[in-house]
């Protein structure tokens, strides 16, 4: 497909119009991220923010699992290279083109879908949380894998995203001991939007985007905008001016009005 077949690490294809599904591919190290993805994050993300035609983004993994984090071969195998040369070097080769997976995925205008089909670990884990609706697999479970190997829990984002997720005590229980969260569990405390089993992860996932894609444009990036900008919000007022910006221009957009007449029409008929 052109525009995204020349990716190496993520396998894009369009099953619809309006659809990506963008598979991570490297399964034979559960996905693990290496410089080689993280430089087609870099190009789908910038792709995608010029992209009209794409309207929906759904992210999963190949083989059994969903994203294990870095690549630690790799990066251990770079410990003597230029990148490991000073703090300031290593921030700027590495950790900030890391972060950038993160707001890569929160700075694009289309509504992204984690179909998390297996372990989402580390910056697994931060993808998902960077996805707006998270579908997940029985088997499936996340963790924050960073303070394992004697890191900070938080990086790429987790220690924004995950309190406003599933509240500040229930992400430092998760952070401070980097334990496994499953997928039942994920689900009791608002990680997981919904947990299904491994066999209808797919269909379940294409019909959430489905539903988005009977939506228009308009209304889904402004939904994804007001999301993001009102989770930090100043205050009510603030959040309710932005809402109020975006309903006006939505509404003489053009669509509006069709949409309410055959809304009108259709309970009339009835």
């Amino acid at each position: 497909m052109s525009g995204y077949d020349d990716l190496t690490t993520i396998r894009c294809h369009q099953p619809r119009d309006g659809l990506l599904v963008a598979t991570l591919s490297r399964p034979d190290q559960l996905n693990a991220i290496d410089g080689a993805m993280l430089a087609d994050f870099e190009t789908l993300c910038a792709r995608l923010k010029a992209d009209e035609t794409v309207r929906v983004l759904l992210i999963t993994g190949q083989g059994r699992g969903f994203c294990s984090g870095a690549d630690l071969t790799a990066v251990a195998a770079q410990k003597h290279s230029g990148a490991f040369a000073d703090p300031d070097t290593y921030l700027r080769q590495i950790q900030e083109r890391f972060g950038a997976l993160t707001t890569g995925l929160r700075s694009i205008p289309q509504p992204v879908i984690a179909a998390v089909n297996g372990p989402a670990a580390g910056g697994g884990f931060a993808i998902a949380l960077a996805a707006d609706i998270r579908i997940v697999a029985e088997p499936a479970y996340f963790v924050a894998s960073f303070i394992n190997i004697g890191l900070s829990a938080g990086e790429l984002g987790v220690s924004y995203l995950l309190p406003r997720l599933v509240g500040l005590s229930r992400a430092a229980d998760i952070l401070f001991t980097g334990r496994k969260v499953g997928a039942a569990e994920a689900e009791r405390i608002g990680l997981a939007s919904r947990v299904v089993p491994e066999a209808d992860l797919m269909a379940t996932a294409l019909e959430a985007a489905d539903a988005m894609l009977a939506k228009t444009t308009g209304g889904l990036r402004l939904t994804k905008q007001v999301l993001d900008a009102n989770m930090a919000a100043p205050s009510l007022a603030a959040a309710i001016d932005l809402e109020n910006r975006n309903q006006t221009m939505l509404i003489f957009s053009g669509d509006f009005f069709k949409l309410i007449q055959a809304f009108a029409k259709k309970n009339s008929d009835e």
